[in-house]
């Protein structure tokens, strides 16, 4: 299985995306991640350092593909999970999406794809750069990290709208929604509802999740206790559901004028009756609220 990971930037789609990769490992697959990110930190708390990316290793070659082996890039995990890094350009100076369709031209011609029971890729933030977009051509299922929030849900939205898109050319479908870092998920359960989608795991906010990759450790080498033990068991059932093959769903996403207006609407209903009449009487006079804007 070839599984891509998105989500808004910040998410925390490298932190689900690893402890999801180990979870799978636990669960007795071989498991490669790859991080789509030109900050390379996708898998650091798998291999416990920042490991040479793809494109410091093309550096040291001249930029000869054919001199480089899988070993130069592909590094053992310390929880059974290999790693790997595309890295990018420096700040400005390039196209990071570029980067990452060269991570998988590399694996592709390495027959790596097929090598592993199963292949993570972390991808950079919203699906707006066709570079970005390469790991859907070769994707199985893509996930979506998302959080109960406007910006989130309406990235995970276009994220819907990228894969629907490929799905007519390449057999790619959508897994499911993950929440992460949320107490409730009704907005995302909405969302849901509304285009067809699925939550298929919920992280709540579970300070040790933060911890744990500050520490540079995956959140299964904490002691099973409190939090810890309900996170090692979400991710565990993300990991179950996934490798069980799940049902490829055909989602409907909204335009972003429809999904702007569903939430808005959505954000407005919940809130409004926290209010009190002045709020009220602001809100409905949009000349007051452009003169105290």
């Amino acid at each position: 299985m070839i599984l891509s990971i998105y989500g808004k930037g910040g998410i925390g789609k490298s932190t689900t995306s690893s402890n999801i990769a180990i979870a799978m490992a636990k669960r007795g697959a071989r498991v490669l991640q790859v991080g789509c990110d030109p900050k390379h930190d996708s898998t650091f708390t798998i291999t416990k350092s920042m490991i040479p990316t793809l494109v410091e290793v093309l550096e040291q070659y001249d930029y000869h593909h054919e001199e480089i082996e899988p070993g130069d890039v592909i590094f053992k995990g310390k929880m059974g999970v290999d790693a790997m890094e595309s890295g990018g350009p420096a700040a400005g100076a390039g196209c990071g999406g570029y980067v990452t369709g060269e991570a998988v031209k590399f694996l592709k011609d390495h027959d790596l794809m097929d090598a592993y029971d199963v292949v993570i890729f972390d991808v950079l933030g919203d699906v707006v750069c066709g570079g970005f977009a390469t790991p859907l051509n070769h994707s199985d299922f893509a996930c979506v990290v998302t959080a109960n929030d406007f910006d989130s849900l309406f990235a995970a939205n276009r994220i819907c709208a990228a894969v629907t898109s490929k799905s007519k050319n390449y057999p790619i479908f959508i897994a499911g929604l993950i929440a992460n870092r949320c107490p409730e998920t009704d907005h995302v359960e909405k969302f849901c509802d509304r285009t067809g989608a699925r939550v298929i795991g919920h992280i709540p906010q579970i300070d040790e999740i933060r911890r744990s990759r500050l520490a540079g450790v995956s959140i299964f080498e904490m002691k099973r206790v409190g939090g810890i033990a309900l996170a090692q068991d979400r991710y565990l059932e993300i990991a179950d559901y996934v490798l069980g093959q799940p049902e490829p769903l055909k989602v409907k996403p909204l335009s972003d004028r429809e999904v702007f207006e569903h939430l808005r609407s959505e954000y407005l209903n919940i809130n409004i009756e926290k209010f009190n009449a002045e709020d009220l009487e602001l809100l409905e006079d949009p000349s007051v609220l452009a003169a105290n804007a």
